[in-house]
């Protein structure tokens, strides 16, 4: 069984910063088991960001999102939230990193998301471990 299940387009409810007007990306997984995956936009086939759902690298990972995220992305239960974080693979194998602070969340029900900067005290780039 997949970690990520397939969607097909999601719609950013903002873009990610530093990417403006980039609001609709496929998620594409790049491995059998759906761990790794692409956040490839639809918009500019060149930017693509490497993705991961969290549980298999940081077990103890739990954000907190706040109301207003929670709203904007129209999430009535917290079973339709898929969370992401954005991998930075480094310069070298094993040098992979994952940012804790700001993941990515997409309601699976309406397929809008969104990168989220947490009110919390987390890494950048947390190594990526398994």
């Amino acid at each position: 069984m997949s970690v990520v299940a397939d969607i097909p387009v999601i719609e950013l409810v903002e873009p990610m910063p530093g990417f403006p007007g980039m609001t609709h990306f496929a998620l594409v997984r790049l491995d059998d088991d759906g761990v790794l995956c692409a956040l490839r936009s639809v918009d500019d086939p060149e930017l693509r960001f490497l993705v991961v759902p969290p549980a298999p690298f940081f077990p103890d990972y739990a954000p907190e999102i706040d109301d207003a995220t929670v709203a904007a992305l129209g999430v009535a239960r917290a079973e339709e939230v898929l969370v992401l974080v954005v991998v930075n693979p480094g310069d070298a194998a094993g040098e992979a990193t994952a940012n804790l602070l700001a993941p990515v969340l997409v309601n699976t029900r309406t397929h809008q998301g969104g990168q989220v900067v947490l009110n919390d005290d987390l890494p950048i780039r947390a190594p990526l471990l398994a």
